[in-house]
């Protein structure tokens, strides 16, 4: 299995990154205005996508904040969990480091090159939004 890693520092605490990825203003400030929850599934909307991404919230503590794909669309991400490690910086004095994990993906997958590449351009826009508060999710219905 192949997986996709960051880590990143984010000048803000570990309460506003938590928030980040944990609420609905926070996850509508850096990924996409089309977000929902229904239960403990989070519901992800993407211009020109046929469906929401679907992600059961597995965990969402102080530390971590751990997902499962658990939707038919898109049908590589199936079974897919995604992992944010929060801990204190010890670069940046009252910052927090992010290690994320997209872990799952079939060896091989086409679909995992590009995905990296988003992934990677949504770790900047969520250190953006966690030291600036400005919202500017990368997509918007």
């Amino acid at each position: 299995m192949s997986e996709i890693a960051f880590q990143v520092e984010i000048a803000a605490d570990r309460k506003t990154v938590h928030e980040a990825l944990n609420t609905h203003d926070g996850l509508t400030g850096w990924w996409t205005s089309g977000v929902d929850r229904k239960d403990e599934i989070l519901l992800f909307d993407f211009p020109m996508v046929p469906e929401p991404f679907q992600l059961r919230r597995d965990e969402a503590t102080e530390s971590r904040v751990a997902w499962t794909s658990v939707g038919a669309f898109p049908p590589h991400w199936s079974g897919t969990t995604i992992t944010w490690e929060l801990s204190d910086s010890p670069e940046l004095d009252g910052g927090t480091r992010v290690l994320f994990h997209h872990r799952g993906w079939q060896d091989g997958d086409p679909g995992l090159p590009p995905a990296a590449y988003t992934w990677g351009l949504l770790m900047t826009r969520l250190k953006e939004y966690a030291e600036t508060g400005v919202p500017q999710p990368l997509f918007t219905l």
